[in-house]
Order: structure tokens, then C-alpha cells, then sequence
């Protein structure tokens, strides 16, 4: 039998990856210079983070937000952890006076309101499944997908931005645990 590669990585590839670009990142580090991609952008390197993962997470509730209007059946199976995603876009919003994101009023999210360019494809959520399973298991696939993206992102945050991105990077670890795991009958949701 001819070799292949596996469709998705392992989880220890996925970990030796990351923490093979965290050690690549640290190194520059130590060189005592300033960050050339600050300079090239004009933009701090933690703000061009925080932006982007809250990009990130309102698109995740947009999934969670279309899911749930899909397939009414899991609203209540779901409703924990939309507040958590939400609660990440909050979190993860850079400090200081602005406005609330629709997200995280818990407010539906509509077409632009998240800030992002609502005219770009690639905004745009993929359709729903049309079944359940099929539609648990596509929010399962974001969560891990953005989980992952998020570890790998860590080797260039700095500190307490770092330590945010863990942890919402493990929320959505469980959060995709919880997706693909088969409730118990009878159990408290």
C-alpha cells in the first residue's frame, strides 16, 4: 500500500509546529532591535493582533448565530457557547473608550455590524449544513481551526496578550470537545 499523508495534522504535529515557531520567534528577540513589521505598518504589533482575533471570533458567532437560526433544535445546546465567543470579542477588543460590538451585547449580529468589510467573500460565513450533525460538526471544524491558528499566533504576542490567546485558544479546544461529544439523555445542558 502506496504512503500518504494524513488530511489533518496530528495534534503533536500541530504542537511541535507551534512551538517550532514560537522558538523561531523569540529569537529575533534577543537581537535587542525593534520589530521591523512595527516599522512597515505603522501599526503596533498587539493592536494588528487583538484586531484580527476579534475579526476571528465575530465571525465564529456569526457561524454559531446562523447555526442556531438554521436548526432551532440546538439554540439551547449552543446559547453557552455563543456567550463565550462573545465574551472573547470582548475580551480580546483593545482597551479603552469605544463602543460595545453588537456581539457582545448579545444582540444578533448583523451584515457589517461587526466592523469587518461585509462586501468581502471571504466575511461571509459558509452556508449551514442542512443537517444537525453535519452542522455541529462544521462549528466543531471553526472552533478547532481558530483554536489552532491561535496557539500558532501566540509565539508573537506579547505577554499578557499571549496568555489571553491561550486561554481563548483552550476555550475553543473544549468548546470543539463539546460539539462532537454526544449529549447524554436526560443530562443538564
Amino acid at each position: 500500500m502506496p504512503w500518504t499523508l494524513p488530511l489533518r495534522p496530528s495534534r503533536r504535529r500541530l504542537l511541535v509546529g507551534a512551538a517550532g515557531a514560537a522558538g523561531a520567534a523569540l529569537l529575533p528577540g534577543c537581537s535587542g532591535g525593534s520589530d521591523p513589521s512595527d516599522a512597515d505598518t505603522g501599526v503596533p504589533l498587539e493592536r494588528r493582533i487583538r484586531e484580527g482575533a476579534v475579526r476571528d471570533s465575530e465571525r465564529l458567532l456569526e457561524r454559531y448565530e446562523a447555526t442556531t437560526a438554521a436548526h432551532p433544535a440546538l439554540a439551547a445546546r449552543l446559547a453557552p457557547l455563543r456567550t463565550a465567543v462573545a465574551a472573547h470579542v470582548a475580551a480580546l477588543a483593545l482597551p479603552g473608550p469605544a463602543s460595545p460590538t453588537p456581539s457582545a451585547t448579545g444582540k444578533p449580529l448583523s451584515a457589517g455590524a461587526s466592523g469587518t468589510p461585509s462586501g468581502s467573500p471571504s466575511a461571509r460565513p459558509d452556508p449551514v449544513p442542512p443537517k444537525e450533525v453535519d452542522a455541529l460538526a462544521a462549528l466543531a471544524d471553526a472552533e478547532r481551526d481558530l483554536s489552532e491558528a491561535r496557539t500558532v499566533s501566540l509565539a508573537g504576542a506579547p505577554g499578557e496578550l499571549a496568555r489571553l490567546l491561550a486561554s481563548v485558544a483552550a476555550c475553543g479546544a473544549v468548546h470543539t470537545y463539546l460539539l462532537t461529544a454526544t449529549p447524554t439523555p436526560g443530562a443538564a445542558s
